[in-house]
């Protein structure tokens, strides 16, 4: 099965393409979403996050305060390097076993940081959701309440746009109407289909 790398910067829209290939059809697998589930409660990733950084990285409910780690994980090197020597296994593994899962002609495998961690052996082909740095600030403010000093904090650990097109197979470019993005993500999955058939 062809297996389709998607990644971008954070506020790029990534998940709004993921959403538009689903809708046809395509399996999408969310490598945050499964990091999300890797350090749930009774989760050994979680046991460990709390041995490392403490009681403070949980919240009331004892659930791990995402918002915490993302900032201790931002401005702090080593500790991001860690987080990753733990996680980015036990993510490829569960990544493994739901693309053998997967039934739609190609996959959509969604990971942030894809361009970061390369080479990932399971992607045979990155797609970049390509998008402005004023458009990335915005809309990240928008969905995940942070400040423009956060969200550039993160933005200069992430690739720079430059280095995602550079590694990019295939773009598509999130700088228009939604009618836009769709028009490329159907050209997109023809081309995919092209190459699954």
């Amino acid at each position: 099965m062809l297996i389709i790398g998607l990644t971008g910067g954070i506020g790029s829209g990534k998940s709004t393409v993921a959403r538009l290939f689903e809708k046809k059809g395509i399996t999408v697998i969310d490598a945050d979403q499964l990091a999300r589930d890797l350090t749930l409660p009774n989760k050994p990733a979680l046991d460990k996050i709390v041995d490392k950084f403490g009681n403070d990285i949980l919240l009331p409910n004892h659930t791990l305060d995402r918002s915490k780690l993302r900032k201790l994980i931002f401005t702090d090197d080593h500790k991001r390097v860690w987080l990753e020597q733990l996680l980015h296994p036990l993510i490829r593994n569960e990544l493994g076993q739901q693309i053998k899962a997967a039934h739609s002609p190609y996959c959509i495998v969604m990971i942030p940081l894809l361009v970061e961690s390369a080479p990932n052996p399971l992607i045979d082909r990155i797609l970049v959701v390509d998008a402005k740095k004023e458009e990335q600030l915005e809309r990240a403010a928008v969905r995940d309440k942070q400040t423009d000093g956060e969200i550039y904090t993160i933005l200069r650990k992430q690739a720079t746009r430059a280095q995602r097109l550079k590694a990019a197979d295939d773009v598509i470019s999130n700088m228009g109407t939604l009618e836009d993005l769709q028009g490329q993500v159907d050209a997109m999955h023809k081309y995919y289909m092209s190459l699954s058939s």
